[in-house]
């Protein structure tokens, strides 16, 4: 896929990645063997039918090709930009055994686009039913919930915190991965099938959980906030001016508009040295923030190899292409003051990997006599995440010893007819999994309320009232001329 110049794009939050040529997608399609066992289908996480999309772009139909993709994803244009496609989907692509995988991901991103730019929405019949479900979070997995429930005919609305909806999808990715204008034409969808946002609500202050499924009425609640808590090292130092979190860098760049100063005046500490904790895919986004803002320096501090890095290797690649420095197996042990209670540098300490640890990778141990200084003047951690406590404080929702809400298998929680699913219940996880855990809770929604899945075939030998299924607890709605 054709990309801009390094150069070029360090100066600016255009898009990375400039998308598919027409031509180039269709070559790409003709890779794709359609193999009949399908392994592609079983490494996504809701299933897609990819080589049937992938058929139709081959075939020049990017209609149908949109209609099999939104059949189980609502999201095409951003999965195709953000999911890890290579872990998932082209993982375990047949033709990436002997050549280069398929580009499942970009072909996505294709027909997503061409989606967005022709206006195309699959809009089906909608007959309503008495039904009120709130959904908490505006992000990928309440976006999804929100969706099969309005489908379903209930009246929808989302609960959101900030003043944007799209949750870590708007204030977590920059623009030059996830333009704001994509995720806003993928809202618009939601809003087509009748889905109203409430934004500036932050539910556990202004409301409680409890006071949704009684006072406000709501028949079922989803809970989709994600974890957004930042993690912090601990070590001396941490309270320093300059030390923040990647979460906070970034929601200031992206959401509040920090980046477009002076035109929006939401400070933002710029530094001249940064220094970015960690190797994930928010830290690259923490560091390539970092170098566009103006940083004269920008290095990544990471206590593995590269090799362990969770990071994709599309967003390492970028990130070393645009002049971040990366010190590998380097861990921090100290915020050095310059003595008026500023960042002045950073005390780390050599690493070396030792026997795998739980996460089956090779545990980092310290080089003994090894630490030294490295200079720098803001420090961005990107650690990790952890769950916001307001839910925990304000509700009686039952939650592990990590502090995420406890669900059983279908996603339900321990107040009854409120379910959750996404980060806030797994920890961190990708957008697609977000979405499928969204997906997966409006299913048992609909069993919760009584709703006829149509996706479902009709149940023989049990007890009938008007040819209806009476374990379904329905109606049907009689017209009256």
């Amino acid at each position: 896929m054709r990309e801009q110049d390094p150069a070029v794009r360090a100066k600016n939050f255009e898009e990375v990645a400039c998308g598919y040529h027409p031509d180039d997608a269709m070559r790409e399609a003709e890779r794709c063997l359609i193999c009949p066992d399908q392994p592609c289908v079983s490494g996504c996480p809701v299933g897609i039918n990819i080589p049937g999309f992938i058929q139709k772009i081959s075939e020049k139909d990017l209609r149908g090709a949109y209609d099999i993709l939104t059949e189980t994803s609502l999201l095409p244009a951003i999965c195709g930009r953000v999911c890890p496609q290579e872990n998932q989907c082209e993982g375990v692509c047949t033709v990436g055994q002997s050549l280069e995988a398929v580009a499942i991901g970009r072909l996505e991103r294709f027909v997503g686009d061409t989606a967005i730019r022709e206006g195309w929405a699959n809009i089906p019949y909608i007959e309503p039913n008495d039904f009120k479900v709130g959904i908490v979070g505006s992000g990928p997995a309440g976006m999804a919930c929100a969706a099969d429930m309005a489908k379903a005919g209930c009246d929808v609305t989302v609960f959101e915190a900030f003043h944007q909806p799209g949750g870590v999808l708007k204030y977590g990715i920059p623009d030059f991965r996830l333009p704001n204008a994509v995720i806003d034409a993928e809202i618009g969808n939601l809003r087509k099938l009748g889905v109203k946002f409430e934004c500036n609500t932050l539910v556990g202050r202004l409301f409680t959980i409890e006071q949704m499924v009684t006072e406000m009425g709501f028949h079922a609640v989803f809970v989709g906030v994600g974890a957004g808590y930042p993690t912090m090292l601990g070590i001396p130092g941490d309270s320093l001016n300059g030390v923040l979190s990647a979460n906070e860098l970034l929601t200031r760049c992206n959401l509040m508009r920090a980046k477009e100063f002076p035109s929006f005046d939401t400070p933002q500490p710029i530094g001249k040295r940064v220094v970015v904790v960690g190797a994930g895919n928010t830290a690259m986004d923490a560091m390539r923030v970092s170098v566009r803002l103006g940083a004269e320096k920008v290095y990544c501090i990471y206590r593995r190899s590269r090799k362990e890095a969770p990071a994709r290797a599309e967003e390492v690649h970028h990130a070393e292409q645009e002049g971040v420095e990366f010190n590998w197996l380097t861990h921090p042990v100290a915020v050095l003051d310059d003595g008026k209670g500023n960042v002045r540098g950073l005390r780390c300490v050599r690493m070396e990997l030792g026997e795998p640890d739980a996460s089956g990778r090779r545990r980092p141990v310290p080089v003994e006599g090894s630490e030294f200084d490295f200079e720098c003047d803001l420090i961005v951690y990107a650690i990790g995440t952890n769950a916001n406590p307001i839910m925990g404080q304000t509700s009686q929702l039952k939650l592990n010893k990590w502090g995420y809400i406890d669900t059983d298998e279908g996603l339900a929680t321990s107040i009854a007819g409120v379910f959750a699913g996404g980060d806030i219940v797994t920890g961190a996880a990708t957008v697609i999994e977000a979405m499928g855990a969204g997906r997966t809770a409006a299913a048992s929604m609909k069993a919760y309320l009584g709703i006829r899945d149509s996706a479902l075939p009709y149940t023989s030998g049990s007890e009938k009232l008007f040819g209806i299924d009476l374990r379904e607890r329905n109606f049907t709605r009689v017209r009256v001329a």
